[in-house]
């Protein structure tokens, strides 16, 4: 089944499913925002570029299209979007 999730007033959109694991496809509206987990994630970006703030860093990076980044089970992370992005993210 594919599941339908939209957050900060729309903002931010995505469309879970599941294939070898549970995953999400969604885009991101330009903003700054902030995710909680609940378990492990990896956020593959598809499209357009993000900078991340993950928990306990204090120096943002910057992801593009192509890269990676894993966040931790039961922790949270910021993005700052200057334009549309797209990404995957797989829950582990």
């Amino acid at each position: 089944m594919i599941t339908v999730n939209e957050y900060f007033d729309g903002a931010v959109k995505s469309l879970g499913y599941e294939h070898n694991g549970k995953s999400t496809v969604g885009v991101i509206d330009a903003g700054e925002y902030e995710f909680g987990t609940s378990t492990h994630e990896i956020m593959i970006v598809v499209e357009g570029q993000m900078e991340v703030l993950l928990a306990g860093e204090t120096i943002w990076k910057t992801f593009s299209a192509g890269e990676k980044f894993e966040i931790a089970a039961n922790s949270s992370f910021k993005v700052k979007i200057a334009g549309q992005v797209s990404y995957l993210c797989k829950y582990k």
